[in-house]
């Protein structure tokens, strides 16, 4: 994978789950990756290090506020994917912290509930990880499905979020978490 056109400067920072390489673009951050993180692109040497930029700085602040709540402020996001995955990326910023929701659900909030399966495609190649709250999409049945960074990281970040956790690994969305989410993102969006 080389480094996508868009990208322009990247830096490294520490985070509560070690340290994380960021990317932007001339409008916002464009990518937060753990290394070995599924579709982690390959190091970008052609790219400059802008380790005190104000977005690279907003981004790491917000990763440090997460532990404790979701951030108040995130710098401008522009993550470079399909319109598709644009869309179930903007979902996925709807979720609440301490919600979950399912692929399924997200596919009916975009008008296809048929489309499970992209969604989860689209959320597995979310580039903002953490500030785009993957992490929080489970299984229709509760169980933990796949995350990019690990499901040791995904359950840790629910369990962070206070998120019970089921024996099966997830716990079955709970009614109203849908419209909860719904309620939280008026006016959210990437």
């Amino acid at each position: 994978m080389k480094t996508h056109p868009a990208w322009i400067a990247q830096t490294r920072i520490e985070t509560p789950w070690g340290a994380m390489r960021l990317a932007r673009s001339r409008l916002g951050l464009a990518g937060a990756w753990l290394p070995g993180q599924t579709h982690e692109p390959p190091p970008f040497e052609a790219l400059p290090e802008e380790p005190g930029h104000p977005w690279f700085l907003a981004a790491a602040q917000a990763l440090h506020d997460w532990v404790r709540e979701d951030p108040a402020e995130l710098p401008p996001l522009d993550p470079q994917g399909t319109a598709f995955q644009l869309a179930v990326w903007q979902q996925l910023r709807r979720i609440p912290r301490g919600s979950s929701t399912s692929y399924g659900e997200i596919a009916q909030a975009l008008g296809n509930p048929t489309a499970g399966r992209a969604v989860g495609a689209a959320v597995g190649r979310n580039p903002i990880g953490i500030l785009v709250p993957c992490h929080r999409v489970i299984g229709r049945d509760g169980s933990l499905t796949g995350y990019a960074g690990g499901l040791a990281l995904k359950t840790q970040l629910l369990r962070a979020e206070g998120l019970q956790l089921g024996q099966a690994g997830g716990r079955p969305p709970q009614r109203g978490d849908r419209v909860r989410a719904a309620q939280a993102a008026q006016g959210c969006l990437l």
